[in-house]
């Protein structure tokens, strides 16, 4: 009977299923981050909402655990799973924009760079985060952080509806109007909900920005990362700036005489006029020690979107762990650098995005997504190519996060947890908004059907 019901869910999908003995499954089930490996037993590859129907009918109905891929960029590797099915949303890809009502209707499939591309010839975008392959979906679900940020608040906080598969196959919309406690969840409590099979965004006008990264010798870090604190809370909404402890890739572009070296770098983005942009910079620059090289310029903010992409393909080794900073100290500018200086790759780093501005205008209450009261959230990634320094990347991570966490808040970032333990980070990272969650799981999701996540469990799952 369960043949049968299988090549039944086969023959109702438009999409293909992959299967194991299928020629392309090892490609099509490779994951973003090479450290993690997973074999589910099928890949349904939705092509439309009928689709993602069919795949969690027939995945209740099987017993089978489900997890959920969108764009495929999670870190710890949640869009798959081990004998259970995967539902690949990866070709659900179409982006419409409006540019009346500047509003930008999107795929769950969809990157943000694939959102770009879309929005800029209208001379818009929807704020997201820093690295144009990143998934729209799972990005916007647990907030969402980037260049726009400050200006424009989280990618969640632009989101205006969802259409939404639940887990008993019913298709609901979730606005201010309709479902408006579960519009209120999907902005920033992850996919515990549903499926989103359709986002509906607020887009900005964002064309030519003054924008990219200015490098200094790790020995500078300590005044960089103190003029940078100091500096940014004053400064215009229109300028996005995160700072970052790395090293300068070995590789051209880069000055030759400086690749391979320790570094502390800010990486800006001002969203005006390219003098107007050389001006704020210019206040915080004019504090700062001559940097090894600046290349900030004006350029297409897509181009800004995509400049890292080649540093960071597809299948690397990837371990990291946040947190959210209220106050950085001294001394924790002192742990940070005392880190930074045993990176175990040259594609490791810490980065610390600003959370203030537009964001904390909305209420901590006012969507899932609740620490309004954070400056900055920090990630921690160890990054490598070769798998067998995964343990060394791993270790690394892990005793940075140590040495700085006494210095940060209690939760993190759900979209930099990995492996951060049981219930009391979420609850943490939810804050007052925890216990509400916990009821709109049960009240949407009552038996925990879409548990691979940073979950939230219903009461009695």
């Amino acid at each position: 009977m369960q043949a049968m019901a299988t090549e039944a869910f086969i023959g109702n999908m438009r999409g293909p299923v992959i299967r194991r003995t299928d020629a392309d499954y090892d490609t099509v089930r490779s994951l973003y981050n090479g450290m993690i490996d997973k074999s589910p037993v099928m890949i349904a590859r939705c092509t439309d909402v009928a689709d993602v129907v069919t795949a969690v009918n027939f995945a209740r109905q099987s017993d089978l655990q489900v997890a959920i891929r969108g764009g495929g960029h999670n870190g710890p590797g949640l869009g798959s799973v081990d004998e259970g099915l995967m539902i690949d949303l990866s070709m659900m890809k179409g982006v419409r924009v409006n540019p009346t009502a500047h509003t930008v209707r999107v795929g769950p499939g969809c990157t943000q760079g694939d959102v770009d591309h879309a929005t800029h010839i209208y001379g818009l975008a929807v704020p997201a985060g820093i690295v144009s392959t990143t998934g729209i979906a799972g990005l916007t679900l647990g907030g969402g952080t980037g260049y726009l940020t400050r200006e424009h608040g989280l990618t969640s906080d632009n989101l205006l509806e969802a259409d939404v598969v639940l887990a008993d196959g019913r298709i609901v919309t979730a606005n201010k109007s309709e479902n408006a406690d579960l519009y209120w969840g999907l902005r920033g409590g992850g996919g515990n909900f549903g499926i989103v099979t359709s986002f509906l965004f607020q887009a900005h006008p964002v064309n030519m920005v003054y924008a990219g990264p200015v490098f200094w010798d790790l020995e500078n870090a300590r005044t960089v990362m103190q003029k940078y604190r100091d500096f940014l809370p004053g400064a215009p909404e229109e300028l996005g700036a995160f700072v970052g402890l790395k090293t300068v890739p070995p590789v051209d572009p880069f000055p030759a005489e400086h690749q391979g070296k320790r570094a502390c770098a800010i990486i800006a983005c001002y969203n005006g006029p390219m003098e107007d942009g050389q001006a704020v910079m210019a206040k915080l620059l004019g504090e700062l020690p001559p940097p090894l090289f600046n290349w900030m310029g004006e350029m297409p903010y897509p181009a800004l979107q995509s400049m890292f992409d080649p540093f960071f393909p597809k299948g690397l080794q990837w371990y990291w762990r946040g947190d959210f900073v209220k106050e950085l100290t001294d001394a924790a500018i002192d742990a940070h650098i005392a880190q930074a200086q045993k990176l175990p790759s040259t594609l490791s780093l810490m980065h610390l995005y600003p959370i203030d501005g537009a964001v904390r205008r909305v209420g901590k209450n006012d969507t899932a997504w609740n620490t309004r009261d954070a400056t900055w959230s920090m990630v921690i990634a160890g990054i490598d190519p070769n798998p067998q320094k995964a343990g060394e990347i791993t270790r690394w991570t892990k005793g940075y996060w140590e040495a700085v966490h006494p210095y940060s808040a209690d939760g993190g970032y759900v979209n930099f947890m990995m492996d951060d333990g049981d219930d009391s980070r979420l609850k943490a990272t939810y804050g007052d908004n925890y216990d509400r969650l916990v009821a709109l799981k049960g009240k949407y999701d009552p038996t925990n059907f879409f548990r691979l996540n940073q979950n939230i469990r219903p009461l009695h799952s």
